[in-house]
Parts: structure tokens; C-alpha cells; sequence
């Protein structure tokens, strides 16, 4: 299994954890369920589910910090959930490059976003989050 094809389990655990109100067990055993992962995957896309809701507070925080005349209750859930899982890898997952998260987002947005529009919000919020955690860091 490609990390890309972990971040797209990832984040269908996250999009059930927010649209369904369930545990993240429960959503990370129903979206395990699909495929014959080996330990290091099933880890790696525990890691994104655990710490994405761990951290959604904040990073849900960082998200209304760079939405214009919008709120993020009403953001569609692929869009928010997307955001959540990007700016967590961002955030808290040094071992990932920036743009690599940005990519990952962005192809997820354009496999699963409502809109034509979806791809360049995503792109422009984690745009505008990378300067302020690049600007943190210095």
C-alpha cells in the first residue's frame, strides 16, 4: 500500500469520525476493513487518525484563523476533513516534507471534492498555514 492510498484510508476514518459522531476505533476498524495492510501501514494510518482528532482542536482553530468571511461549520466535510489531515501532517509530522502534504491533500480534493473549486481553497488555507508554521519555526 502507497501512503498516498493510507492518507485516503486515513481520511475516510476522519470523514466518519465527523459526518457519523463515531469513535475513531470504530471508524479506523471500518476503514481498515477494505484491504491487507501490513503492520507499518496500519500503523502509519492509526498515527494520521489518532493525531489528527487529538489535535482537531487546534488545528480546526489554525483553519478558522485563515477562512475569509467563512466559518468551518460550514466547510463541506471532504474540505474540512482533508484540511484537518494535511495541517496535521504539517503540524505535528516532521518527518513529512510540507509540499508532500499539500499534494496528498490537493489529489484527495480532486478525487473526492464536491466542487471544481475545492482544490484551490484546500490549496489556499494550507498555503497560508505552511507561512505562519514556517514563520513559528524561525
Amino acid at each position: 500500500m502507497s501512503r498516498r492510498l493510507a492518507r485516503e484510508v486515513a481520511f475516510r476514518a476522519l470523514f466518519q469520525i465527523d459526518i457519523g459522531k463515531c469513535r475513531a476505533e470504530l471508524a479506523l476498524r471500518h476503514s481498515l476493513a477494505d484491504f491487507r495492510l501490513n503492520e507499518e501501514e496500519e500503523k502509519f494510518i492509526r498515527e494520521l487518525v489518532v493525531g489528527s482528532t487529538d489535535n482537531q482542536p487546534f488545528v480546526d482553530q489554525l483553519i478558522k484563523n485563515h477562512l475569509v468571511k467563512w466559518e468551518i461549520d460550514r466547510l463541506s466535510a471532504v474540505d474540512r476533513n482533508l484540511l484537518r489531515l494535511a495541517l496535521y501532517e504539517i503540524l505535528f509530522r516532521p518527518d513529512i516534507p510540507y509540499a508532500v502534504s499539500i499534494n496528498e491533500a490537493l489529489e484527495l480534493a480532486k478525487k473526492y471534492g464536491s466542487t471544481g473549486e475545492a482544490v484551490g481553497f484546500i490549496n489556499g488555507v494550507l498555503d497560508k498555514a505552511v507561512g505562519e508554521a514556517i514563520e513559528r519555526e524561525s
